[in-house]
C-alpha cells in the first residue's frame, strides 16, 4: 500500500517537476541512482517494469527508499495491464503510469486511491482520461506527437489541463525552457539523466548535480 496520498503525488510532481525514468537490474545501483536524485532535489521517481522480476527489484528498492529517502514517491512506469498494476500496488507503488490508456488499471487505481498517469497521444484521449479521473496525463511520445507546441495548442481550450511529457524530453535549458514555456506541468526523463558511463563508474554526484540544473532550469520557466 503506498504511504503516500494521491494529492500528495500529483502535488510533489506538479511542485519539484522534474520525474526521473530509471531501470536496473541490479537493486543496489537502482538505491544509488535513487539516492543520487534525492540528494539533488528529486521527489518523485519512476522505477519502469522492463526486465524480468522487475516486480522483485522494486520491492526491495521500495522498502529502501522508505526508509533512506523518507519524502521520495517513489512510482512504477511502463505499465499496460490491469493485473501488472495490481502486482505493483500491492508492494506499494505511489503511482502508476503507461505508455498508453487503460481503463481498467483507472478502476485498480482509483479503488486503491493511487494515481493512474496514462500515456496519450490526442486531444480526444486525453478528454477520455480526464473523464476518468487523471489529474494529470502523460503525454507520450511527447517528441512525435508535436513537441511542445502540442502542449501549447491543447491548454488553450483545455487550461486545466496537467500535462507530464515523456520522450523528446533532454536535460538543457533549451529544450526544458521550450516544454515548460509550452504549458507542461512536469516532465519524465530517462536515459538522458543517466548516461550509462556516469553508471558504471558509479559517479552518483554526477547525478545529483544534474538534478539540481535541470530541477533549476524548469523552476525558471515553468508556468503558475
Amino acid at each position: 500500500m503506498s504511504i503516500f496520498s494521491r494529492l500528495h503525488v500529483y502535488n510533489t510532481m506538479l511542485e519539484r517537476p522534474i520525474v526521473p525514468v530509471f531501470y536496473h537490474k541490479d537493486v543496489e545501483v537502482a538505491e544509488a541512482v535513487v539516492k543520487a536524485c534525492y540528494d539533488g532535489g528529486i521527489r518523485a521517481f519512476e522505477f519502469t517494469n522492463r526486465g524480468d522480476f522487475a516486480h522483485e527489484i522494486f520491492a526491495e528498492l521500495n522498502k529502501w527508499t522508505i526508509k533512506n529517502c523518507p519524502e521520495m514517491v517513489l512510482g512504477i512506469g511502463s505499465i499496460v495491464e490491469p493485473a501488472t498494476a495490481a502486482i505493483y500496488l500491492q508492494i506499494g507503488a505511489s503511482f502508476v503510469v503507461g505508455p498508453m490508456m487503460n481503463e481498467e488499471i483507472f478502476k485498480i487505481c482509483n479503488r486503491r486511491q493511487v494515481a493512474y498517469i496514462p500515456g496519450c497521444g490526442s486531444v480526444t484521449e486525453i478528454n477520455k482520461a480526464q473523464e476518468l479521473g487523471a489529474e494529470v496525463v502523460k503525454v507520450f511520445p511527447a517528441g512525435n506527437v508535436g513537441g511542445p507546441s502540442f502542449v501549447k495548442n491543447l491548454k488553450a481550450p483545455m487550461p486545466w489541463t496537467n500535462a507530464m511529457v515523456t520522450g523528446g524530453v533532454e536535460p538543457t535549458e533549451e529544450n526544458l525552457a521550450a516544454w515548460f514555456k509550452g504549458g507542461v506541468a512536469c516532465v519524465g526523463m530517462g536515459s538522458k539523466l543517466f548516461p550509462s558511463e556516469v553508471i558504471q563508474s558509479g559517479d552518483w554526484q554526477v547525478i545529483s548535480k544534474k538534478c539540481e540544473e535541470v530541477i533549476a532550469i524548469a523552476k525558471k520557466y515553468k508556468q503558475a
